[in-house]
Order: structure tokens, then C-alpha cells, then sequence
């Protein structure tokens, strides 16, 4: 089975998916350890990770393409795209949509805010009509080579016009193409069942650290009706605050985190394991490198 139906699979099992975010190769490979069946690439992370920029639409399309191109070839499940506002018009869509398929993407989200965007859990999002990001919506579908390439459309409506106008897009959204309805930032739990209930399609929440959204079980979420749950930073924050635990051991201790922590780092064994050192190593022998 491809990737693609593999993943349309998953969103539409009545089993709620877990999708964490990946920034990089390494929190991929982690992501698919730990045993989850997906993930979706993370614009905030790798904005974060790449130039150490916050998410306001800095990346640009060609970093976004490459680093999602590599997450794709580390790791075997399923991985979704974070093509953001499609980078422009409809002609733009169809050539991200192109693109990331292209480069192993199982699905892409694309979003209805105003270019430059902003991370959803920020202020002073901006939205672009319903009609302009339907349409994009469906020359997502249209460009898309895969029937069962996922077209993840997020709505960032409820902070500009309230919940009433995202159950509107989503709806509008689904009927363009969209397999899956992500609304960003429900404000509070009746307004996550809301949309699950009254969107006639598979709806994602987003589970954000910090965020704007209450945190809800992901048990929960899946009683409740929701098709997938996006975890996007949570690999990131975990990795800022195991690097800044290490990093302040070395400065107070003096001596490698290894000697007196070493919850607190991997071992190098472990870590060439995971990135296939061992593979490497057959070849070199097998043809006698």
C-alpha cells in the first residue's frame, strides 16, 4: 500500500491519529521509534530549527521543500507537508502541491490565512476569503497526481470571525476537495466539539503547547468525534529543554553530560544505530571500501 492511501487510512479509521511534528531527519526518526503510524512536518519547528526565526512566514518555499523532502526519505510511515498558504495564487498551490508530492509527501496542509502568515496560537492573524482559498482548495486537488493524496485545508477563522464562520469554511473547504478539515485554535472545549460535530468531514485539532486551545486527552478528542490531533511542538520543546539541560551540566560541571547525567544524552552507539550506521558499514565491507 502507498503512503498516500495509507495515510487517508488512517484519517478516516474511526481510531483518532496521532500525528507529531517533525522539523528535521533525526525527530522523524524518533517520531517513527516511538511506534506512531504518522507525522506532519512543522513549519514552526522548522522555521525555529533552520533559521532560529520565529513562524511568520519567513521560510521560503525552497528550505520548506528540502527539509520536508528529507524528512520524507528518513522514515517509512506517512508524512503531511506544511505548505502553508500554498505560497501565492492558485497557480502557486498547484505548483507546491506538485512539489511536495514530488518529494514523498503522503499529504499537505494548506491554510486560509493572509500571506505572510502567522503561527496559528499567535495574534493578529489576518484570513483571505472563503471563495479564494476553496479555490485553492481545489487546485490542490486538481495538481495533486494521487487521488488519495491528502489535502489537510486548515481554517484560521475563529480569530478573526469566530467558530460559527470556521464550521462555514470547513464545510465549504470539504466540498471543494479537502479530505481533511484542520481548524486552528478552538478557544474552548464546546468549541471543539462544535466543529467536530457540525463539520460534515474528517476535522484535525491541534494540541499546541501554550496554545490558545485547552489541552484534551487525546482518548477524549477521539470520544468526541475528531479524526486526527496534531502534537506539532512537541518535539521541538523537547529537544530545546534536553539540549539546554546538557549544555548547562557541561557549563557547571566540567565534564561531558555522559559522566554524571546520563539520562540526560544518548549514547553514540544508540545514535549511529538510528541513523544507520551498522548499513553503512555492510556495504563498505560488501564491496570492500
Amino acid at each position: 500500500m502507498n503512503k498516500t492511501t495509507r495515510l487517508k487510512q488512517l484519517i478516516l479509521d474511526k481510531r483518532i491519529l496521532i500525528m507529531p511534528g517533525a522539523y528535521d531527519a533525526i525527530s522523524a526518526k524518533l517520531i517513527e521509534k516511538a511506534g506512531f503510524s504518522a507525522l506532519q512536518c512543522t513549519g514552526y519547528g522548522i522555521a525555529g530549527s533552520l533559521l532560529g526565526k520565529p513562524d511568520v512566514g519567513i521560510l521560503s518555499f525552497d528550505k520548506m521543500l528540502e527539509q520536508t523532502h528529507a524528512i520524507c526519505k528518513a522514515v517509512n510511515i506517512p508524512v503531511m507537508a506544511d505548505g502553508d498558504t500554498g505560497f501565492g495564487n492558485v497557480v502557486n498551490v498547484c505548483h507546491t502541491v506538485e512539489c511536495f508530492e514530488e518529494a514523498g509527501a503522503a499529504g499537505i496542509n494548506l491554510e486560509d490565512q493572509v500571506f505572510p502568515k502567522r503561527c496559528g496560537h499567535m495574534n493578529g492573524k489576518q484570513v483571505i476569503s472563503r471563495e479564494e482559498m476553496a479555490a485553492k482548495i481545489r487546485a490542490a486537488r486538481y495538481s495533486a497526481k494521487d487521488p488519495d493524496f491528502v489535502i489537510n485545508a486548515r481554517t484560521d477563522s475563529i480569530a478573526v470571525y469566530g467558530v460559527d464562520e470556521a464550521i462555514i469554511r470547513g464545510n465549504m473547504y470539504a466540498e471543494a476537495g479537502a479530505t481533511l478539515i484542520f481548524v486552528e485554535a478552538p478557544n474552548s472545549e464546546e468549541d471543539i466539539k462544535r466543529v467536530i460535530r457540525e463539520i460534515k468531514a474528517p476535522v484535525s485539532i491541534n494540541m499546541c503547547v501554550g496554545g490558545k486551545t485547552p489541552i484534551v486527552s487525546y482518548k477524549t478528542l477521539e470520544e468526541w468525534g475528531a479524526a486526527r490531533v496534531s502534537a506539532p511542538v512537541t518535539t521541538l520543546f523537547g529537544a530545546y529543554r534536553g539540549m539546554e539541560k546538557a549544555l548547562k551540566a557541561m557549563m557547571e560541571e566540567g565534564v561531558d553530560p555522559s559522566a554524571n547525567h546520563p539520562e540526560l544524552v544518548c549514547s553514540f552507539g544508540e545514535y549511529t544505530d538510528m541513523i544507520g550506521l551498522p548499513e553503512v558499514e555492510k556495504i563498505r565491507e560488501m564491496f570492500k571500501a
